[in-house]
This record gives C-alpha cells, structure tokens and sequence, in this order.
C-alpha cells in the first residue's frame, strides 16, 4: 500500500495525525468484513502504556470507541481506572490486533484480519516509543507479538506474566465468555491482579 508518511518519520503530531488519517481510511479486507471496514484505535504522542486487544466487536464498531463494552469495563475493572483515565490519550494508547470487526463464527467472534497487524504496527511503532509497558490482552495479541516467546498456552502464558515484565504483560481477554475461565484459575485475581495494577502504576507515572 503506497504512503505518504515513510516508516522513518520523526514521530511528529502531523505526522501521526497523517498515519491515523491514513488507517482509518483502510479498505485492505472490505471485502471480508460483514460490517464493512472501520478501523478503531486511539493513539496520542507521549503514551506511556499500550493496550493490545484482539479486535473489536459490533458494540465497538458501532460507537467507534475501543473496549466500549463489557469486555471493557471488566478491563477497566482490573487496572482499578475509570474511562476518563482510560481513554487518555495523553498516556494511554489502544491499537488492537485487528483494527476492524471481522465478523462472527460458530463460537463467537471470528480471529482478527491477518493481514492488519503487519500491515499497520510496523508503521505506528516509531510513535510509540515512550511507552513502557504493553498489554497483551488475549491469544491473539499475545501470538501477534511474543511469538515463540509464548508459553504452551493462555494460561500459562499468563502465569508466567513475570517472564515478560517489565516489557509485555499478558492477560486473559475479559469478556464475558470468559467467565469460566476466571472461576477456575482463582490465582488470576489474587496473584496476577495486584501485579497488574502495581505495573500500570508504575508505567504512568510522568518521566
């Protein structure tokens, strides 16, 4: 896909403001995508913590705003932060695995589009360079950037969510769908939790 904005572009607020413009006129998979394209992100210079999710789903789609939605909230619930916090530019950056709704299979959402995350991360990360500490909330977003690094499974991958401190923490998505996976691994709240929220504290915090 042709660019105006070279990879190598002092990270500006021009230039991000011209990439953001650039992603979110995407047409890449419309073909593939029942809701038609409509890319959600939010990003801002300076962000300090990056949320990487898997993609969003039709309530998302629909308001164009990322983790509007239960998921949400109960994520918003586990860093102990309320949307205006949130939804800080400022500080924090949200650019999921697949920026666009994919569609829904026979057991819920369909996986993000592969074709978007190579496509579009190597181009945003030169604007992310000040932050400090990257949610990988979700298989797919773990995949996506641990790679090999990834233990046998979620599960595991999230146990082991000191192997990847102070760079990546990885956790379970929290939708509601998830629900069982959280009754059966009490540690996540009463070990993982407390971690979580110490981390993005310390990841906020001005320079």
């Amino acid at each position: 896909m042709a660019s105006s904005i070279p990879a190598s572009s002092s990270p500006t607020e021009a230039a991000l403001r011209a990439l953001l413009a650039e992603i979110r006129a995407c047409r890449l998979c419309a073909a593939a995508l029942p809701l038609g394209p409509k890319p959600v992100l939010r990003l801002g210079l300076g962000a300090r913590l990056l949320i990487v999710g898997q993609a969003p789903g039709t309530r998302v789609h629909a308001t164009g705003i990322p983790w509007n939605d239960p998921s949400g909230d109960r994520l918003r619930d586990w860093l102990a932060m309320d949307r205006e916090s949130f939804y800080d530019e400022r500080r924090i950056a949200i650019v999921p695995v697949g920026l666009c709704y994919p569609g829904r299979g026979r057991n819920g959402d369909l996986p993000p589009r592969r074709e978007c995350a190579p496509t579009w991360f190597p181009r945003l990360k030169p604007f992310l360079e000040t932050v400090r500490l990257t949610l990988l909330v979700g298989a797919h977003a773990q995949a996506y950037h641990l790679g090999p690094l990834r233990k046998r499974d979620l599960t595991a991958t999230v146990r082991a969510f000191r192997d990847y401190l102070p760079t990546f923490f990885p956790l379970p998505h929290p939708s509601p769908r998830n629900i069982g996976w959280l009754r059966r691994h009490p540690w996540f709240e009463r070990e993982v939790l407390p971690a979580l929220r110490e981390a993005v504290e310390a990841a906020l915090q001005p320079p």
